[in-house]
């Protein structure tokens, strides 16, 4: 049953939340304009195309700094019932820490559910969008290889070039199969190359292929008009499908995710190393957790403090430790890019430190 005091502390809450949140996406709005100006008047784009590159734009400020707002109205919300002696009142009344924590608890919670649900669907689908306004219009995010010029290692000792994709019609142009021995990749045992490949709904077919063969002595060539990439003998199941190739040039951010699990399948079966997309699809998940653990840390440095703090303080608390926060996670994530550590512990490891020590500096400064 919710009481007048878990009312209250909601309504404040909510309220900080929301200020903060106002704030923060208008000077990240208006930051990245200034940046940005200058390629928007040089590629001409028009109001329109600004307004709605900004308009994708915000899902992913909203990602970015709900830790930040979470916190700053944690501060806010618990540091004026300190400076205005209700905290003192609420434990008077017999209420505890714990249970006067409930109210933050329950809207980080809230936050957090609502967190995995908007970061995994809402935001991909803005950053492809915004992203292809920028890789076309202002040149940024532009992978350098594009659709052309593409290399897939499709199977621990088969690899396929393709020169240019279209997406349009899912077909490739100047395609090159190579297959080389299983215990030594030095030597090629099969090439074939096609003017042509296109994607016919279930698998490959290949347009005017040369297959050459150099597992005997002796090289042996066949020519084809057209055949199923699958009825060249002892060619290896091509894994490589349509939405991969397009995928090469799409970012973390871009996908959701099921799209970055499928993406990271794919190159397991080519024999890759996932180790930086394993810890880009955890932090995933982990990060939309952060507004809960920032709670638990932000009421354990607004309580524990017999201090008045004023809200310019308060303010730059919570920036401090947000920018602490997240330059945390980028270290650790450096050490799981490199396969250093784990890539669940690495995308998780923020969360657990962070939480640690809140809870640790709760119980030293309240009991």
């Amino acid at each position: 049953m919710i009481k007048q005091i878990d009312r209250y502390i909601i309504i404040q809450f909510v309220k900080n939340f929301l200020f903060a949140l106002l704030c923060f996406i208008l000077i990240f709005i208006l930051v990245d304009l200034f940046e940005n100006l200058d390629k928007f008047l040089d590629n001409k784009l028009s109001f329109g195309a600004v307004l709605n590159y900004y308009l994708y734009f915000i899902p992913e400020i909203i990602r970015l700094i709900t830790p930040i707002a979470v916190l700053l109205a944690t501060l806010f919300t618990a540091g004026r019932m300190v400076n205005f002696n209700e905290i003192i009142a609420v434990k008077n009344a017999g209420i505890s820490l714990v249970r006067f924590m409930m109210p933050f608890l329950a809207m980080g919670l809230l936050i957090t559910i609502l967190s995995l649900y908007f970061n995994n669907w809402i935001v991909p689908e803005a950053n492809k969008k915004k992203f292809f306004i920028e890789r076309n219009y202002l040149g940024k995010n532009k992978n350098t290889v594009g659709l052309n010029k593409l290399y897939f290692q499709d199977s621990k000792n088969q690899l396929i070039l393709i020169d240019q994709f279209k997406e349009t019609d899912l077909s490739a142009n100047r395609v090159s199969i190579q297959l080389y021995m299983p215990d030594s990749l030095s030597r090629l045992l099969k090439r074939v190359d096609a003017a042509q490949m296109k994607w016919d709904g279930k698998q490959w077919i290949l347009f005017k292929a040369a297959e050459r063969n150099f597992s005997s002595e002796k090289e042996e060539m066949k020519s084809y008009d057209s055949i199923p990439a699958g009825e060249i003998e002892s060619l290896n199941i091509i894994n490589l499908v349509p939405s991969q190739i397009t995928r090469k040039q799409l970012k973390p951010e871009e996908m959701n995710y099921g799209e970055l699990e499928e993406f990271i399948v794919s190159m397991k079966k080519g024999g890759q190393n996932t180790d930086r997309q394993m810890v880009d699809f955890y932090s995933k998940i982990s990060f939309s957790f952060a507004s809960l653990i920032i709670i638990i840390f932000g009421i354990s440095i607004s309580t524990g403090s017999k201090r008045r703090k004023g809200m310019a303080l308060q303010f730059g608390i919570s920036i401090l430790v947000s920018f602490v926060y997240l330059g945390f996670i980028k270290i650790s994530q450096s050490f799981g890019y490199n396969g250093d550590l784990n890539p669940l512990f690495t995308a998780w490891l923020a969360n657990i430190a962070f939480a640690g020590f809140g809870m640790v500096n709760l119980y030293f400064k309240n009991y």
